[in-house]
């Protein structure tokens, strides 16, 4: 079996300052499989609120948590923070998780187990398969999801069926290593593109819940991240191989 002892949580904030707290307690809560420790690599992306010192605040009354904290003198984007996060990263495996509350960090576990029975070396959680809750919200959104899906396993000859998931555990050494470019949502097609032309790469999904927001509640992709995801498809499997 592989050595899996810590877990980097790669953690881009961009005004979560409400709820921020929240997300970080429950990612404190969870107790990982095989006594695996966690270190988190937070990285404001100018946030306008007050994220800044909730997540100050939160160091502060949790000195026994591994947070390390970073911050974007200018906005960039979703994909310009895990860039920030990536190199910092001293866990055996890294994970991308949302600052918001779509995703439950005691799924972590589920990520895990194909890791630790020496299965895999990347595994995404998918909201379209198995039995977990799923919020019921927008039909426009999932149709395109599944088209940028299907177009991403026609270019990769893989079979996801998420590919915009949030939760990609990847070994860091792994992840280190690839070249990502895109600063927005769109390095969600990217990454996979490239974990995809890994020779021998072992790729697993393993189904978890998904709590989505509403626009009210403070959802922030929209229809134009859609397209730039569709020009990174086409840009990362055809013109930039």
């Amino acid at each position: 079996m592989e050595k899996f002892t810590k877990l980097s949580i790669l953690i881009p904030v961009y005004n979560e300052g409400p709820t921020i707290h929240l997300i970080l307690d429950r990612i404190r809560e969870v107790n990982l499989i095989s006594n695996i420790q966690k270190e988190l690599i937070l990285v404001n992306d100018c946030s306008t609120d007050n994220t800044e010192e909730s997540i100050q605040k939160y160091i502060k009354e949790n000195p026994d948590m591994d947070i390390c904290y970073f911050r974007h003198e200018k906005n960039m984007g979703k994909g310009a923070a895990i860039h920030t996060c990536i190199p910092k990263a001293t866990g055996d495996y890294s994970v991308i998780q949302d600052a918001d509350l779509e995703y439950d960090p005691e799924e972590f576990n589920l990520l895990i187990k194909p890791v630790l029975r020496g299965e895999a070396d990347v595994v995404y959680g998918s909201r379209f398969m198995g039995g977990s809750p799923h919020r019921i919200l927008f039909f426009w959104h999932s149709i395109g999801n599944k088209f940028l899906t299907f177009l991403t396993n026609m270019f990769t000859n893989l079979n996801l069926t998420d590919v915009h998931t949030c939760y990609k555990l990847v070994k860091t050494t792994t992840l280190q290593r690839i070249p990502l470019k895109e600063k927005r949502f769109s390095i969600d097609p990217e990454l996979t593109a490239k974990i995809s032309r890994i020779p021998g790469i072992r790729i697993y999904e393993v189904g978890i819940s998904y709590y989505g927001r509403t626009y009210a509640e403070g959802k922030k992709i929209n229809w134009k991240d859609g397209f730039s995801a569709l020009y990174s498809i086409v840009k990362y499997n055809v013109f930039s191989r």
